[in-house]
């Protein structure tokens, strides 16, 4: 159980403190309820080049990082297609200078053009690096545009093409932070060695100030339900022959979300687990096999991804995940193997309440779906999905007409 304490300021920032005095450590994490979903089709990779961004000076602090070092402090940040989270973990009796980091930079980034120039430099090697110039490195600008028609989710999280970050000018960029980086479109977690009336104290004098900023609606299109199987196969320079099959699945808030998680950890998480028994240890097929989902909090994919050995032809690979899947959706799963899930799921989510960084991040993340108490309630939740569940999500999500499939074939196999 994660106790925690909840006050919102007058400009709108939600505010929630988490006390744990056996640590001399503390966390403040800052959460922007933005991520690549909320770009313009044709300025994607903003949200991650904000990421970026962040770190390249405020108003009042030219260098981020010198300070925080300075105090002891350990800063860093994701982006995802929902979210962009900032969090920073040093000795609670330097946690003024967090929040004089984190508002300052939320009050205001310099917007210099060297600063834009350097990011956007680093964002689009990154680009080059990890998605264009690695093996399979471009499998999500792939399976992305495949499964996704109509939604936002379409693209990835570092853009659609480098074009877009290459050609970010400066007016889009100032836009893109008035919308979205202000005190009412962000959750404050503040975790560890530290008291609510301190923390109150803190981020009334420190975000107080900053002006509210618009809340907007956000309007996303809904992705139609997929009626027929898609498909695409790439002769590409890779190691191996490796297939992706995505599949629709429920929403973050969605019932199904949690029979749906514990599929993915039935059939791929340990070496116990369906599809890594049967596949490599066993027929030895397969030379790695995984599953998971996205966990979006729209509607998320549920993704097979596997290597074939050398002399496994990629139609008889693809047969013999198609038929541990239909297993799944034929026959209702044996409690010993339902549990042995449930039993992991809960051993995860007991070691995450033990982190003061683990926890802000959860407290924040849930807050955003609606209440940070969630937490709380989620092994529950997992705990409550029955053997007919899981069939019954089964049956809806591995359909051929529900599949997206990607192929690559290594052009020395070709």
């Amino acid at each position: 159980m994660v106790t925690f304490n909840r006050f919102t300021l007058a400009n709108g920032l939600r505010v929630l403190v988490h006390e744990d005095a056996a640590t001399p450590m503390a966390v403040v994490n800052l959460l922007y309820n933005v991520g690549a979903r909320d770009e313009h089709p044709d300025q994607t990779g903003f949200a991650h080049l904000f990421e970026h961004l962040m770190f390249g000076g405020s108003i009042h602090i030219p260098n981020y990082d010198a300070p925080s070092q300075a105090v002891g402090a350990q800063n860093n940040a994701f982006t995802s297609n929902d979210i962009t989270n900032y969090y920073i973990t040093l000795p609670a009796a330097n946690l003024e200078t967090a929040f004089w980091l984190e508002s300052d930079r939320m009050l205001g980034l310099a917007f210099s053009e060297k600063s834009l120039e350097v990011q956007r430099n680093v964002v689009c090697e990154e680009f080059k690096q990890r998605y264009l110039n690695q093996p399979y490195g471009d499998a999500w600008l792939r399976l992305r545009p495949l499964a996704y028609k109509v939604h936002p989710y379409r693209w990835a999280t570092i853009g659609k093409e480098l074009a877009h970050i290459e050609q970010a000018n400066m007016a889009d960029v100032k836009a893109f932070f008035a919308k979205h980086y202000h005190p009412g479109n962000a959750i404050l977690v503040v975790a560890g060695n530290v008291g609510t009336d301190q923390v109150k104290e803190l981020a009334t004098k420190w975000f107080g100030p900053i002006p509210a900023g618009r809340v907007y609606a956000r309007n996303l299109p809904a992705e139609p339900k997929q009626e027929e199987a898609r498909r695409e196969v790439v002769k590409a320079d890779v190691p191996l022959n490796s297939i992706y099959i995505a599949f629709h699945g429920p929403a973050r808030l969605d019932e199904g979300y949690y029979a749906m998680d514990l599929i993915s950890d039935m059939l791929s998480r340990g070496s116990s687990s369906r599809l890594y028994r049967r596949l490599v240890k066993e027929e030895e097929l397969f030379s790695e096999i995984n599953a998971y989902q996205t966990g979006s909090l729209d509607a998320n994919l549920f993704v097979i991804e596997g290597k074939p050995l050398p002399h496994v032809a990629i139609e008889a690979a693809e047969q013999v995940i198609w038929s541990e899947l239909d297993r799944l959706r034929m026959e209702q799963v044996e409690p010993y193997e339902l549990n042995k899930v449930k039993n992991r799921i809960e051993s995860t989510m007991v070691f995450a309440e033990l982190a003061i960084l683990e926890k802000a991040m959860n407290l924040a993340y849930f807050e955003l779906l609606g209440d940070a108490e969630k937490f709380n309630h989620e092994v529950e939740r997992y705990l409550a999905v029955s053997a007919a569940d899981i069939q019954q999500q089964a049956q809806q999500l591995f359909r051929k007409e529900n599949s997206s499939t990607l192929i690559y074939i290594a052009k020395s196999h070709a």
